[in-house]
C-alpha cells in the first residue's frame, strides 16, 4: 500500500449527503463495548516531520439538515466530512457520531504524514541517484531531472518494505475502528426502530 493511495480529485463544491444514508466512515473506536478493547494510536506519530494536524475545516449552511463532504485535504488526499447534529440527538447517536469524527481525524493524521515522508524520502532518493551518477538537479534545458521507471522501482519497493509494519498497524486498527463503527450503527438502527414501534402503539393506545 503506497501512501496516496487514500488520493482522491475531486470537484471543489461541497456534496450533501442525505440523512438516513450516510457512508460509512473509516472506523475507530477508543472504547469499544468490551474490555481492553483500546485502539493503537498511530505509530510513528513522534517523526519530526509531520503535517499539520486536524481535519480540514469547512462550514457547510447553518440550516443544512445533511452530512456535508468537501474537497480533498492537501496533505492526506481525504475528503473530510461536517456531521450533522440533529437537536434531538440521543446519547447513543452521539456517541456513534464522536466516533466517526475520532476516526476521520486518526485517518487524517496518518495519511497526511505518510504522504509527507513519502514525498520526503522520494526527493532524497532521486537526489541521492542523481549526485552518485555526477548529474544535478536540472537537465541541460533546465527541466528538473527525474530517474527512469526502473530506477525508481528501487525506492518504492525499499519504501514498502521500509513501512510493511506501518502499515500492518494501521489496517489492523482500520479493521477494528469499522468493526466498532458498524457495531455502533446497528444499535442506533435498532434505537430508531424501537422509537418508531413506541410512537405508534403510543398513538394506537390514544
Amino acid at each position: 500500500m503506497l501512501p496516496c493511495a487514500a488520493g482522491a480529485r475531486g470537484r471543489g463544491a461541497m456534496v450533501a449527503l442525505r440523512a438516513g444514508k450516510k457512508t460509512l466512515l473509516p472506523p475507530l473506536c477508543r472504547a469499544f463495548a468490551c474490555r481492553g478493547c483500546q485502539l493503537a494510536p498511530e505509530r510513528g506519530a513522534e517523526r519530526r516531520d509531520t503535517a499539520p494536524s486536524g481535519v480540514s475545516r469547512f462550514c457547510p449552511p447553518r440550516k443544512s439538515c445533511h452530512d456535508w463532504i468537501g474537497p480533498p485535504d492537501k496533505y492526506s488526499n481525504l475528503r473530510p466530512v461536517h456531521f450533522y447534529i440533529p437537536e434531538n440527538e440521543s446519547p447513543l447517536e452521539q456517541k456513534l457520531r464522536k466516533l466517526r469524527q475520532e476516526t476521520q481525524e486518526w485517518n487524517q493524521q496518518f495519511w497526511a504524514n505518510q504522504n509527507l515522508t513519502f514525498s520526503k524520502e522520494k526527493e532524497e532518493f532521486i537526489h541521492s541517484r542523481l549526485k552518485t551518477k555526477g548529474l544535478g538537479l536540472r537537465t541541460e534545458s533546465g527541466q528538473k531531472a527525474t530517474l527512469n521507471a526502473e530506477e525508481m522501482a528501487d525506492f518504492y519497493k525499499e519504501f514498502l518494505s521500509k513501512n510493511f509494519q506501518k502499515h500492518m498497524y494501521y489496517n489492523r486498527d482500520w479493521y477494528k475502528r469499522n468493526f466498532a463503527i458498524t457495531f455502533f450503527m446497528g444499535k442506533v438502527a435498532l434505537e430508531r426502530i424501537w422509537n418508531k414501534l413506541k410512537q405508534k402503539q403510543k398513538k394506537r393506545s390514544n
